[in-house]
């Protein structure tokens, strides 16, 4: 028998600042394939074929108001804020902390103060929009995408070289 890895403790920062002890909550990007159903003659029933990356969004809540992230809106630049969220994941049986970081770039898409209320510490909600993610595990790489410049990386395969070769991106 063993116990999962379980988040223990983590932190975010927001193009470099960290948000130790402000940041509440981190909803890390999910990971989704547009799939679309195909059925050709002769096949008894449909299968779904694989038609990339579903757009990649993040969101995350800290109390009150930040003025970095109001200062970050309507950012021109499709990659312009980057995040990282950093989390330490234990298992309660062997006592192994593992690494967990993510990495991603993008803009905030939706900035939610949330309601103003005298004597509460109030919620901002911010939910951006991405074009780059990177998971890493203990230091290793495990999984990369980069929308704009058609990378997608798993355990360290590209496997995305063949398209961008026969596009003459390679």
């Amino acid at each position: 028998m063993g116990l999962p890895s379980v988040l223990k403790n983590f932190n975010l920062f927001n193009d470099g600042e960290s948000y130790m002890g402000i940041a509440e909550e981190v909803k890390l990007p999910k990971l989704k394939r547009k799939m679309d159903d195909f059925r050709g003659g002769g096949m008894n029933g449909p299968v779904k074929v694989d038609l990339g990356q579903e757009g990649l969004e993040i969101e995350f809540t800290l109390p009150g108001i930040m003025r970095q992230v109001f200062e970050q809106y309507a950012n021109p630049k499709v990659d312009g804020v980057p995040l990282r969220f950093a989390g330490a994941y234990q298992r309660d049986d062997t006592c192994v902390v593992q690494a967990v970081e993510v990495s991603v770039r993008g803009r905030h898409e939706e900035i939610d103060p949330g309601d103003a209320k005298g004597g509460d510490k109030g919620k901002l909600t911010v939910k951006s929009t991405l074009t780059y993610y990177k998971l890493t595990i203990d230091g290793q790489e495990v999984i990369e995408i980069d929308l704009l410049n058609l990378i997608e990386k798993v355990k360290g395969k590209d496997m995305l070289a063949d398209q961008r070769k026969a596009i003459g991106l390679a």
